[in-house]
This record gives C-alpha cells, sequence and structure tokens, in this order.
C-alpha cells in the first residue's frame, strides 16, 4: 500500500519533555513560575493572584518591574548593610512572589555565608593570615551581589557561588 500518508502511520509520537524552569502562563491564565516540576505555590492570602503574577508595571521575562526593583534592593543593598537589607526583603516579600524570595533568599544566604568568612578572617588575622583572606572577602562582597543585581534587573534568578544554603 503506498497511500499518501502512509509512511507516518507506524510512527511512534515524539517523547514530550517538560518545560525549562521559568515563568510562563499558570494554569489560570496568569504568569507563574515554573519549576520544571511543579508551579510555584499560590501567594499567601489564598488571593487570585499567584506568586510571581504581573501586578503593574513593565513586565520582562514574566517579571514585573515592582519585583526587579526589590530584588535589586536585596542585592545592592547587601552591599552596604550586609544580610541586612537581603533579610528585611525577604522578610516582607516572600510570600507574595516567588522571583524576589529566590533572590532575597540568595542574597541572605550568600550574606550569612559571607559573616562566617569575615569571622573567620578576624580570627585568623591574629596570626596573620587572615590578613591575606581580607582583599578576597572584599571582592566577593561586591563582585558577586552586583553580578547578582544583574540578573535580577532582566527578570533572571541567579545562585550565588560559594554559598551555603541556610535559608529557604
Amino acid at each position: 500500500m503506498s497511500g499518501f500518508g502512509d509512511d507516518n502511520m507506524n510512527a511512534q509520537p515524539a517523547e514530550v519533555q517538560p518545560a525549562a524552569p521559568g515563568w510562563y502562563p499558570g494554569p489560570t491564565g496568569q504568569q507563574q513560575y515554573w519549576d520544571g516540576v511543579n508551579w510555584a505555590a499560590p501567594a499567601a492570602g489564598g488571593g487570585a493572584a499567584f506568586a510571581g503574577a504581573p501586578s503593574g508595571g513593565q513586565v520582562v521575562n514574566g517579571v514585573t518591574s515592582d519585583e526587579r526593583t526589590m530584588s535589586l534592593i536585596a542585592h545592592v543593598g547587601a552591599i552596604f548593610s550586609g544580610f541586612i537589607a537581603p533579610l528585611i526583603v525577604w522578610a516582607l516579600k516572600k510570600d507574595e512572589s516567588a522571583f524576589v524570595k529566590h533572590h532575597a533568599t540568595e542574597a541572605l544566604n550568600f550574606q550569612l555565608t559571607l559573616l562566617i568568612g569575615w569571622l573567620i578572617v578576624f580570627v585568623l588575622s591574629f596570626v596573620l593570615i587572615g590578613l591575606l583572606l581580607l582583599p578576597v572577602l572584599l571582592i566577593l562582597q561586591i563582585l558577586f551581589p552586583v553580578l547578582a543585581a544583574m540578573k535580577a534587573n532582566n527578570g533572571e534568578g541567579y545562585n550565588y557561588p560559594l554559598s551555603i544554603k541556610m535559608v529557604s
């Protein structure tokens, strides 16, 4: 039988791959974060809006300008205040936006890791070894938050290297 289209009758369907993690229209049609397996949990308060759903302002990669601003505050504020700015952003916004929670959590964990590093450098400075590590911590204190802030401004996620995950 050589009829039109007969060669595709025995073809196996292509395997469906799940979408990569990112911001997509969720089951309700609103923008929602997909972690590669599940949709992000709904925002606290039981409203119809899901975590990460646009609430106004310019949307880039499914992230509003307000969400990007709060994430920037967490990262850039950490340069000047250590773990204080990320802690405040995390406490205020963790239940409202999965994007802001991700960035604030990453910034907070990195700053807590740096705090441990500063304590170690302080102790080791009595034997002069810590003085050699001091410039390394100063560079890390500025470099990684700036990189993270640039990613947040582009509506992308960022995971700090060399960070101990203490807060989730």
